[in-house]
């Protein structure tokens, strides 16, 4: 089903998805051409079309042609030059990924799923494992280094936030309540872009059944958001455990009635009897189970708002972090020797390079 047919527009946490981004590692000894250099260390050809492939298998969108498919190639570059430079960094500092480290987290991700449902998303994704867990090393590796090098030193004052407050005390006065929601999704009609696959029902009949299992898993104890990354069917949602973001209350006014009358009986916490709703877009019926994860009240939230300075904490610091992080790479870039030959034959070929 799709999400802005019953919700519009929603803000959503999309951060962490079931997958890592896959970036393979620059130290491949796969052959092939040279796309560039890191301080004598190549990045292949066949490294940039294996992220370069898995970007089609994952999108909804039609493959890029032309300068299109040229641009991704130059951005996927572009990111495997700065990792390497990067691990190039953690080297020095003693801070490359454990294999205890990589173990734990691959165990972590892998931990929803049955090993022939991890090997399916694998597959899917067009990577190896090997490959996974190289890349599962290198974000480890990146976060040690970025939190040594840069989040450790940023200070956030109590004076900043009281500054902050005052200059958009507009930003902290909600208009309307605002609920957190989150959703699990069944359709009975199989959707291509779905990224969860398990036990996908193929008409009505399956769906009903599918949903009711996942009902009786919640009233069990279940955790909504494993059920929801295993289960649901929503594209756009199931890898961040079906979380929908926050919703104004005239948003949740616009949906669908079922939907709307559900999510006002619920109190913060709480899931919703199954609900069906029918898509739009293919008038077929289908079903979602929706949790309330809180319920923010309409009014001004004060500056003494535990939550509000906490907000404005978090704000301040991912501002300071994310231009840190930018200049902290700028220099680590003048420190390596990088040969984008890449970036060269596009040049030279008049950005008629495939």
């Amino acid at each position: 089903m799709n999400k802005n047919g019953f919700f519009g527009r929603v803000s959503a946490a999309f951060s962490a998805a079931i997958l890592l981004v896959v970036l393979i590692a620059c130290n491949s000894k796969v052959g092939g051409d040279v796309m560039a250099t890191v301080d004598g260390r190549k990045i292949f050809l066949s490294d940039v079309d294996k992220y370069y492939n898995n970007y089609q298998a994952a999108s909804a969108q039609p493959a890029p042609t032309g300068e299109q498919a040229t641009a991704l190639r130059l951005q996927i570059l572009h990111q495997m030059i700065d990792d390497e430079i990067l691990m190039r960094r953690a080297e020095k500092l003693g801070l490359l990924a454990t294999d205890e480290e990589v173990d734990r987290k691959y165990n972590e991700i892998k931990a929803p799923f049955s090993q022939e449902e991890f090997d399916k998303r694998l597959a899917d994704k067009k990577i190896t494992l090997a490959d996974f867990k190289r890349d599962i090393r290198r974000s480890i590796t990146v976060d040690k280094v970025m939190n040594k090098e840069v989040s450790s030193k940023i200070n956030v004052t109590d004076q900043d936030i009281t500054d902050y407050y005052n200059a958009h005390k507009g930003e902290f006065n909600l208009i309307e309540p605002q609920y957190h929601l989150a959703q699990i999704i069944v359709t009975p009609v199989p959707n291509p872009h779905a990224q969860n696959q398990n036990e996908k029902a193929q008409n009505d009949a399956d769906a009903r059944k599918k949903i009711q299992m996942i009902a009786n898993r919640l009233d069990s104890g279940d955790d909504f958001a494993t059920l929801a990354m295993k289960y649901s069917e929503e594209p756009e949602t199931s890898g961040n455990g079906g979380d929908l973001g926050t919703v104004p209350e005239s948003s949740l006014r616009s949906a669908d009635a079922f939907t709307r009358d559900a999510v006002m009986k619920l109190k913060p916490g709480q899931y919703s009897p199954i609900v069906s709703v029918v898509d739009p877009n293919t008038k077929k019926v289908g079903y979602r189970i929706v949790k309330l994860v809180s319920k923010e009240p309409a009014g001004q939230r004060e500056l003494g708002d535990p939550r509000v300075q906490q907000a404005i904490r978090s704000q301040l610091h991912d501002r300071r972090e994310q231009l840190l992080k930018a200049a902290y790479y700028e220099v680590l870039r003048d420190s390596a020797k990088v040969e984008n030959y890449y970036a060269k034959k596009v040049i030279d070929s008049n950005g008629m390079e495939k």
